[in-house]
């Protein structure tokens, strides 16, 4: 009997699906954000819809990367896929807000396997040589999904009910289950360690704490609760780590902390993709907030970014192949820097078309910054651990994103709340109504522009935030000396 092989052209279709059904799922929530604020009341609730979905995302990504190197990348992935479809259609039927962030919870425990071993699985079926190119291909489902989401979503949004921009996944998730079922084989693992339950326990226990203390900034006594989640965290951190010591077969092995170049590439991940979330969750309402343009024209906002993004990843596969992994950093993280100075200093009369000249510019510096993170941390690291070091730079990005939107949460809130109560005419009921573009026509013309205002500062200082994150990053990647980068190479080499 003849044996079946993975059709390596059917599972990258697979995969680029996988990767544009998230895709398109976190830019249409971003381009309906506003009106579903408008819808279920609650401006204060809305980083919950963004951080719910991430932190159970965090929390599951390493447990899934543990269990595709011991169990295989196919039975893991077609888990994540099938509770990514149940928490795509619960969030579509939900009418209350706090439904709908139990919901999202849900969905990104399966979202928590889709990009992490989508990442694996390329590595799986490629050539480090041909890995950069697959990557950058891949990524180019996020610039079609830039420009299909704003389309659909606005006209969802505009022409139906918001509910069904959650249910869009439901059709591409199933149609990408029967490919992977078919298609992909591969031969089934079977690890007899035991299972670190123990160290998964801790570790999950660790992630929810400190990203729930962050979360707690917002509210009243915000320091005190972020205080004691940080004494908790640190608690189960240190129980973590000596479980892992402990155990045969550790979720994350502490070698990796020992791999400067792996804890580098991770560490700015984290934070580049941090300022990616903050880019992408507030311009849309800043285009309609401030603009007063509709839900089309505000996810539009951030095509040109994802466009960009895949001309990015290409260029970072060229550029890794004739210049060290730190120049080619530099590189892309002053890119991002100007760019998120841009946004930082643009007055509040910038047109549109300015808007989208940024977006292009920052999209470039995160195609380049991703990819090149990526694949250096995959190729660090031995085979039989691709499938853990590529989920721990998931985990990174994701916890990057998290304690990022927290933040970003808490800065755009205080001073909104400040500007409220500077200003005796005006209410938080009218912040509201200003995001949302379908309701903003209710509001008295005599207070848009204190509103617009308010606003307006609000997202600067989102902004000059982003500013020192991505310096941060430039500061982090000086510390990858040349030696390093040679190191690199020989290893990525010897490994491929």
């Amino acid at each position: 009997m003849t044996k079946k092989n993975t059709n390596v052209a059917v599972v990258t279709v697979a995969i680029f699906i996988a990767t544009f059904m998230t895709a398109i799922e976190g830019t249409i929530v971003s381009t309906a954000m506003p009106t579903i604020v408008g819808s279920l009341h609650g401006v204060k609730l809305m980083n919950w819809v963004y951080s719910v979905y991430l932190l159970t995302n965090a929390m599951a990504t390493p447990i899934y990367g543990k269990f595709s190197d011991r169990i295989g990348r196919k039975p893991v992935f077609m888990l994540g896929l099938v509770i990514f479809v149940i928490g795509s259609l619960l969030s579509g039927l939900s009418q209350s807000m706090p439904v709908l962030i139990v919901f999202r919870a849900i969905q990104g425990i399966g979202a928590g396997a889709i990009m992490p071993v989508t990442f694996t699985i390329i590595a799986d079926i490629y050539p480090f040589e041909k890995r950069a190119k697959v990557l950058g291909f891949n990524g180019s489902a996020w610039g079609i999904a830039s420009v299909v989401a704003p389309l659909l979503g606005g006209f969802i949004v505009d022409q139906l009910s918001w509910h069904w921009i959650f249910i869009i996944n439901v059709p591409i998730g199933l149609f990408t289950l029967a490919l992977v079922w078919f298609y992909l084989v591969e031969t089934p693992q079977h690890s007899k360690a035991p299972i670190d339950l123990r160290g998964a326990v801790w570790l999950m226990t660790t992630l929810l704490a400190l990203m729930l203390g962050f979360q707690a900034l917002a509210g009243s006594n915000g320091l005190l609760w972020l205080a004691a989640a940080l004494v908790v965290a640190g608690f189960t951190l240190w129980q973590f780590i000596q479980a892992e010591k402990q155990a045969e077969d550790p979720i994350i092995s502490l070698h990796f902390f020992k791999n400067k170049p792996f804890v580098i590439a991770n560490a700015i991940a984290a934070l580049i993709s941090g300022f990616v979330i903050g880019f992408e969750a507030y311009m849309p309402m800043w285009m309609q907030g401030i603009l007063g343009l509709g839900a089309t024209l505000g996810g539009f906002s951030i095509t040109p970014s994802s466009v960009m993004w895949v001309v990015g990843s290409f260029v970072a596969g060229r550029m890794m192949a004739k210049l060290k992994i730190r120049t080619v950093l530099t590189v892309a993280l002053v890119d991002l820097l100007g760019g998120a100075l841009a946004l930082a200093l643009v007055p509040q009369a910038t047109p549109y078309w300015g808007f989208l000249i940024i977006a292009g510019f920052l999209g470039f510096g995160f195609g380049i910054v991703i990819t090149t993170t990526t694949v250096r941390a995959q190729a660090v690291v031995e085979p039989d651990e691709v499938g853990t070091a590529t989920s721990f730079n998931t985990l990174s990005r994701t916890l990057g994103q998290t304690l990022m939107v927290s933040v970003y949460g808490v800065v755009i809130n205080l001073h909104l709340a400040q500007g409220v109560a500077a200003h005796k005419n005006v209410t938080s009921g009218m912040l509201d109504k200003l995001i949302n573009s379908q309701t903003a026509g209710e509001l008295p013309a005599k207070l848009l522009p204190t509103l617009h205002q308010i606003l307006y500062e609000g997202l600067h200082n989102i902004y000059f935030f982003s500013v020192v994150i991505v310096a941060l990053a430039l500061i982090i990647n000086q510390f990858d000396r040349t030696r390093a980068d040679r190191a690199v190479d020989e290893a990525t080499l010897s490994h491929d």
